[in-house]
């Protein structure tokens, strides 16, 4: 994943820092009265969002790998980055609005080497330790929620906890479209669908249609630009709440940058960037 610009990191901290409570420089239990000062939360954001390196890897002077881990562990316990994505996806729905009459759904199969609690048998690679999300998103392609699986279950039970997260979004359109591909070609979906007043295009199995011929490539999109995020591509992540914190933190960069590049047009802000993103 390729340095992330100014323009987009610095809403995303000045957002974040909102978030964090207070910490003292120094340790108040100190018997002395002193200590090694706290690393600052600003060199943790900043290392966290190089996704495509390990934790030795990004580690220097400034802060340990086991720095890292525990301020990333510490932040989670707060549900610091499932608020931060909630709160992008508002600001995305206040300025631009989400198509939520339109919803696609599809899952997505990336490795996962280390193995861990959402991993499993990789069908699609020779039985290796492999991660299945199952992403919805509306109908411009912004991620709206997932569910994390081992690679080896199927997307059809995966549907129902998915569509699950649109109670998450509040009040939907009367009418609501959620496209699917042919691995939900079912009575059992179309059933479920109904129940839950949703009106479904699938893809039916053994007719060949190009993607284009509906809105699934929205999703497929937003796959693409979710695994641009080497550390999501090939999760080495064994925790499941870790997993859901690094794709919370990559919906928040891919809402805040759909947002920033759709708004250039037609808003004006002090920090705006000089050219269209």
């Amino acid at each position: 994943m390729p340095a992330l610009p100014s323009w987009l990191t610095e809403p995303l901290w000045d957002q974040f820092a909102v978030l964090l409570p207070e910490r003292p420089e120094y340790h108040p239990d100190h018997p002395l009265g002193c200590h090694r000062r706290r690393i600052s939360d600003r060199i943790i954001f900043d290392k966290m969002l190089r996704f495509g390196c390990s934790y030795e890897a990004i580690a220097d002077t400034t802060c340990s790998a086991t720095t890292i881990r525990s301020r990333r562990d510490e932040w989670i316990r707060l549900g610091v980055f499932a608020r931060l994505k909630q709160i992008a996806l508002d600001a995305y729905d206040r300025i631009v609005g989400l198509v939520l009459d339109q919803i696609a759904v599809d899952g997505s199969i990336t490795k996962a080497p280390g193995g861990g609690e959402v991993a499993g048998r990789s069908p699609v690679d020779r039985g290796k330790q492999g991660l299945k999300r199952s992403g919805m998103t509306d109908g411009y392609g912004i991620p709206l929620g997932r569910v994390l699986a081992g690679a080896n279950c199927h997307d059809s039970p995966l549907l129902a906890p998915t569509l699950d997260r649109l109670d998450d979004l509040g009040p939907l359109p009367d009418e609501v479209t959620v496209h699917l591909d042919a691995g939900y070609d079912s009575n059992k979906t179309r059933t479920m669908l109904d129940e839950r007043g949703l009106h479904g295009r699938i893809a039916h199995k053994g007719e060949k249609a190009p993607i284009q011929a509906s809105q699934r490539w929205h999703v497929e999109r937003t796959h693409a630009w979710q695994n641009a995020f080497h550390r999501l591509a090939r999760c080495y992540e064994r925790r499941a709440p870790v997993v859901n914190a690094f794709f919370d933190l990559t919906d928040t960069i891919i809402t805040v940058r759909s947002l920033i590049r759709r708004a250039w047009m037609t808003h004006r802000w002090d920090e705006r960037p000089n050219r269209r993103p």
